[in-house]
């Protein structure tokens, strides 16, 4: 089962927990999964039509999904997914 690591700034949403075993053959269906268990979560992730918000980065295996097969990436049993929010500021 492939695990979520949950940046600290999201981990209010998800009752302080850092590592979710995830539950789906591609990135969309596991973070579909993860905002149904933590729905709270669901809108600092993801935009009315179903996208990634433009400050949200997902990786597998530290490799972008935008460069692979973004939300239909396939993932495996050992895979680690890292979300990781864009900071801006100046």
């Amino acid at each position: 089962m492939p695990q979520v690591r949950i940046p600290t700034p999201l981990r209010k949403f998800t009752n302080g927990v850092d590592v979710i075993p995830g539950k789906g053959a591609t990135i969309g269906e596991v973070l579909t999964g993860l905002c149904a268990s933590y729905a709270d979560f669901k809108p600092r992730l993801f935009k009315e039509d179903g996208t990634l918000n433009r400050f949200v980065n997902v990786f597998v295996n530290e490799e972008d999904i935008r460069f692979l097969q973004d939300l239909k990436t396939p993932v495996g049993e050992k895979d680690e997914i890292s979300i990781i929010q864009a900071v801006a500021g100046g």
